[in-house]
C-alpha cells in the first residue's frame, strides 16, 4: 500500500463527545487539501468508550487508522508515538477537541507545499486566570533566557511537520519527547499561523493546572514529572515563601521597622531554593540519561487497527 501524502494525527483520551465529529470534520478538510490521507487516532487508555467509538471509525472508514495503548502513557509519549507511525509526506498533529480547527489544514498544507519543513499554529491569546497567566509568561521569559534554543510562546504543538523532520527526530529516541521543543531544536525552518483558539466543543479539559506544570518543566528539564523533581517542586515552595518574606521585609523598612531579619530570611531562602532548583534539574538529567540507556519504548500498544502491517 502506497503512503499517502497526508497524516492526519489525533491523540485520545475520554474523548467520546468528540471523536467522531473531529474525524468527520478532518476527514472533510483533508479530501479538499490533500491527494490522499490517512487519520490514526491513538488513544491513552480512555475509559468512556472512546476506545469503542475508534474501531467503529476504523471499520466504517480504511483510511482511518487506530493505535489502542495498554495503559495512560501520558500527553507527551502518545502523541509522539503516533507522529512516528504515520507514513505520510507531510504530517499533522492536532487534538481531538476541535481546540485545534480542522479548517486550519488547508493553510498548513498550502505553507508546506510552498516549502515549510515545519508549519505551527500559534495562539494568539490563552484563556487563562491572572495567576495562570502570570505564571505562564514568566516561564516563557526563563526559558527565553535558558534554552539553548528560540522558545516560541502560545505553540502547543498543533501544525504540520514534513517527511524528514519526522524522520529525523524519531532517530533520537527521547524517551520523554517534548517534541514541540524538539521541533525547534531540530534546526528545521519554521513558518507560524496565528489563530485565535476556539472554545473546546465537548467534554472536560485534561489540561489542569499540575498537567500545565509538568509540561513546563518537560521545556526545563527535558523530562516528566518523577520523584526526582520533588527538590524543583521545594524549590518552588521556597522561591514563594522568600517572596513573602522579602514583602514582609519591605512593608517593615517602610513602616520605620526592623527589616533587616526579614530582608535577611529573605535572601537565605532564595539561596535556598535556588539550591533546590539546580539540584532538582540535575536529578532529572540524570534519569534521562538513564531511560535512554534502558531503550523503553514510547508506548505498548494494546491493538492496531487498519494499518498496512496490522495483523
Amino acid at each position: 500500500m502506497s503512503a499517502p501524502e497526508l497524516s492526519i494525527v489525533i491523540p485520545c483520551f475520554n474523548e467520546i463527545e468528540n471523536v467522531a465529529a473531529i474525524t468527520a470534520a478532518v476527514t472533510r478538510e483533508a479530501e479538499r487539501h490533500a491527494a490522499s490521507h490517512e487519520i490514526i487516532l491513538i488513544d491513552n487508555g480512555s475509559t468512556d468508550g472512546t476506545r469503542d467509538a475508534i474501531r467503529a471509525l476504523c471499520a466504517a472508514d480504511p483510511r482511518v487508522r487506530g493505535i489502542l495503548n495498554n495503559r495512560n502513557y501520558g500527553q507527551m509519549r502518545s502523541p509522539t508515538h503516533g507522529i512516528y507511525q504515520a507514513r505520510g509526506a507531510a504530517v499533522i498533529g492536532m487534538c481531538a477537541d476541535f481546540q485545534d480547527p480542522p479548517a486550519m489544514i488547508g493553510e498548513l498544507v498550502a505553507l508546506w507545499r510552498g516549502g515549510a519543513a515545519i508549519v505551527l499554529g500559534q495562539r494568539r491569546s490563552e484563556r487563562t486566570g491572572l495567576l495562570l497567566g502570570l505564571v505562564r509568561r514568566a516561564g516563557y521569559a526563563l526559558l527565553g533566557r535558558i534554552a539553548d534554543y528560540p522558545v516560541i510562546p502560545n505553540v502547543t504543538g498543533f501544525g504540520l511537520f514534513d517527511r524528514k523532520v519526522v524522520d529525523t527526530l524519531r532517530r533520537w529516541k527521547e524517551p520523554e519527547p517534548f517534541f514541540r521543543g524538539m521541533l525547534v531544536e531540530s534546526g528545521y525552518p519554521i513558518a507560524l499561523v496565528p489563530f485565535d483558539r476556539p472554545e473546546r466543543a465537548g467534554g472536560e479539559t485534561k489540561n489542569g493546572f499540575a498537567s500545565l506544570l509538568g509540561f513546563a518543566l518537560s521545556g526545563l528539564a527535558g523530562s516528566a514529572k518523577t520523584l526526582l523533581r520533588a527538590p524543583i517542586l521545594l524549590a518552588v515552595s521556597a522561591g514563594s515563601l522568600a517572596l513573602l518574606l522579602a514583602v514582609v521585609g519591605v512593608v517593615a523598612l517602610i513602616a520605620g521597622g526592623p527589616a533587616g531579619a526579614w530582608l535577611g530570611w529573605a535572601a537565605g531562602t532564595a539561596m535556598f531554593a535556588t539550591l533546590l532548583l539546580f539540584l532538582g534539574l540535575i536529578g532529572d538529567q540524570l534519569r534521562l540519561i538513564a531511560e535512554r540507556t534502558r531503550n523503553v519504548p514510547l508506548v505498548i500498544e494494546e491493538a492496531r487497527l487498519n494499518f498496512p502491517d496490522a495483523p
